[in-house]
């Protein structure tokens, strides 16, 4: 089973491991230097979630005279001295509540400041993202998988966005409330306060005990959660095979193992998971038991008032809750620091070189090309195309063909300087494509893949890709040139029928024939056709060649050949073999000289013949 197959698709609850970055510090610090264009917003955040704090802060304070007030009014009521002051209660209660009103609105406030910054930040991220991938070079992408790159773009930014949305606001607040809660419970009393402090070692000992104890649970129900969601994955990839090996049995065994390792790791650790709260309950219980304890004491001597116990009880729920939101928040932080550095690590890749002084324009560019002593290796210390040259006459066809892995498209890389060569020159009508600038040199060329790319809109939307000012009636005129236009009538809808990733009535032979369509309204003066029928059946091989050759007519044309029959009546073969080449020719010289390519030829010809 392969390790990208047994990673966990899900998460257990409670303590989940978090991944960190390498440099927490610098990778905290550039992601504060990207957004500081936010420097207002952030300072009235910031601003807004104090006060906010503040004023809940100082509400329990103000109830416990309102709790005063009313125990002073019953006592006077007992000793016939008085009653109790409903007037006064009642001031003190409207002032508390406009104390928490206002608390609301300055938490309501900074939170939609936040959102926005959070929101404009991940926004500029991704947009700055999509302008790096047109900017990097064709390697970075061939030596990576399109899931770690997209991962940059949508994972990696999406927990960006969360944690910043949550953690900034969340650590100020957290922080103001410890803090803002220690003041006022010495100002009540010091002795309560220090009985109330003794909790917290005692507490921070338990969870370590427990935690020490269940990490190792939770680290094999990852674990195993991830091997039994691989073999989910794989055997539902490769339902039909297991059927037909009738090991459906020999899977259901495996699966039952590991399922079973899972629950008993699972229960283990939601138990221990489990344990943390009542136990924290208990000793918070406890430290209720000794303030008020304590308290009671400090009332009968006169040293404070009934409604200040009152107060500190609220302050001691309110001073544990924080601690815990602050280690929280250090996770979320994690999390953002290791997410924004490989965002910036994409961001900081190398670019490709984008413009050119006084570069050379492609207006009245034929398309001659000339190979003059071309040397290339992807590494340095490997080079795999050694001192070719060829001369390209405008309007030629020129077929580059030999086993896979050759090096064919190689060729094509280089001639869209997709990479450079080490030495020597490419050059199109006299002019080194070095001296071109990269966009406009690629304006010259059309492609058409084994791989078709159709995107979801209309027939029309995808054939005009290729010309995007293109009127209507050049669209079909471009259809009919690809022998396509026949087809698109017969569909619902015609040139309007969408295509999307549900269309199933568009055989691989017609959205090919599709991608000629949009190749030949693009108009482009050298074309170049990467093995285009190796996917297709021979009857619809005849109908995709005779488009390739409607597309090809007064074209420079290069085409990448796995049927060698499909090109004999090229201007110019190139044969590779091992990342060289090493014959060249027409196709009858190249079979009068019985070397490679006549091998190559002979052998296609001969299993056409016994098939």
């Amino acid at each position: 089973m392969s390790e990208r197959s047994r990673r966990p698709m899900g998460g257990g609850h409670g303590m989940r491991s978090v991944e960190k970055a390498k440099d927490f510090k610098g990778a905290m610090s550039r992601l504060f230097q990207y957004m500081g264009k936010y420097k207002f917003r952030f300072g009235l955040m910031f601003l807004f979630a104090i006060a906010g704090t503040i004023f809940n802060i100082v509400g329990p304070k103000i109830l416990g005279k309102a709790t005063t007030e009313l125990f002073n009014g019953l006592v006077r009521k007992v000793n016939g001295s008085g009653g109790i002051d409903f007037s006064k209660i009642g001031q003190i209660l409207l002032f508390t509540l406009a104390l928490y009103v206002a608390s609301a609105c300055f938490s309501l406030i900074q939170g939609f400041v936040m959102t926005g910054i959070s929101n404009d930040v991940t926004y500029s991220l991704r947009k700055d993202i999509s302008k790096k991938i047109n900017r990097l070079p064709l390697n970075y992408f061939e030596s990576r998988t399109n899931g770690e790159i997209l991962s940059r773009v949508t994972n990696d930014v999406d927990t960006l966005q969360m944690s910043l949305n949550q953690s900034i606001t969340q650590l100020i607040t957290s922080i103001t409330t410890l803090i803002g809660v220690f003041i006022m419970m010495l100002s009540i009393n010091v002795p309560m306060t220090l009985t109330a402090l003794l909790i917290l070692p005692v507490s921070m000992l338990i969870i370590n005990g427990v935690m020490k104890r269940s990490q190792k649970y939770f680290r094999d129900q990852q674990k195993y959660l991830g091997e039994v969601n691989g073999q989910i994955e794989e055997n539902y990839g490769g339902h039909n095979v297991v059927k037909v090996f009738n090991k459906e049995q020999d899977v259901l065994n495996v699966f039952e193992k590991d399922n079973q390792k899972l629950y008993e790791s699972a229960w283990k650790s939601q138990f221990f998971s489990g344990m943390m709260m009542p136990i924290m309950q208990f000793i918070g219980n406890l430290g209720y038991v000794m303030v008020a304890l304590l308290g009671g004491v400090f009332v009968i001597k006169g040293s404070i008032e009934v409604g200040d116990i009152q107060s500190f009880f609220q302050y001691i729920r309110n001073f544990t809750q924080p601690i815990q939101q602050i280690a929280q928040v250090t996770n979320l932080l994690q999390s953002s620091a290791a997410a924004s550095e490989r965002v910036f690590e994409f961001l900081d890749e190398p670019e490709e070189e984008q413009g050119k002084e006084n570069a050379v324009d492609i207006t009245g560019l034929s398309g001659n090309v000339q190979f003059q002593h071309v040397e290339f290796g992807y590494n340095p210390d490997k080079i795999i195309v050694h001192d070719f040259s060829a001369d390209v006459k405008n309007g030629q066809k020129i077929a580059i063909v030999g086993p896979t892995g050759a090096g064919k498209t190689t060729m094509v890389k280089l001639l869209m300087r997709f990479y450079d060569v080490n030495k020597g020159s490419i050059c199109v009508d006299g002019h080194d494509i070095r001296d071109f600038n990269r966009s406009q040199l690629r304006e010259m060329f059309g492609m058409v893949l084994q791989d078709t790319w159709l995107f979801s809109g209309t027939i029309m939307e995808n054939i005009r890709y290729g010309r995007l000012d293109a009127t209507d009636e050049e669209v079909i005129a471009a259809a009919k040139a690809a022998h396509i236009h026949h087809f698109i009538m017969q569909q619902p809808g015609g040139y309007n029928m969408v295509l999307d990733e549900e269309t199933s009535n568009i055989s691989q032979g017609q959205k090919q024939l599709l991608t000629i369509a949009r190749a030949i309204l693009a108009d482009n003066k050298i074309l170049i056709l990467d093995e285009a029928t190796s996917s297709v059946d021979t009857r619809t091989e005849m109908q995709i060649q005779k488009a390739m050759d409607n597309l090809m007519k007064g074209r420079t044309s290069f085409v990448i050949a796995h049927r060698l029959s499909t090109i004999k009546d090229a201007d110019m073969i190139l044969v590779m073999k091992d990342g060289d080449i090493i014959e060249q020719g027409s196709h009858e010289e190249l079979l009068a000289k019985g070397g490679f390519y006549a091998q190559l030829y002979n052998s296609q010809f001969e299993k056409t013949q016994t098939a």
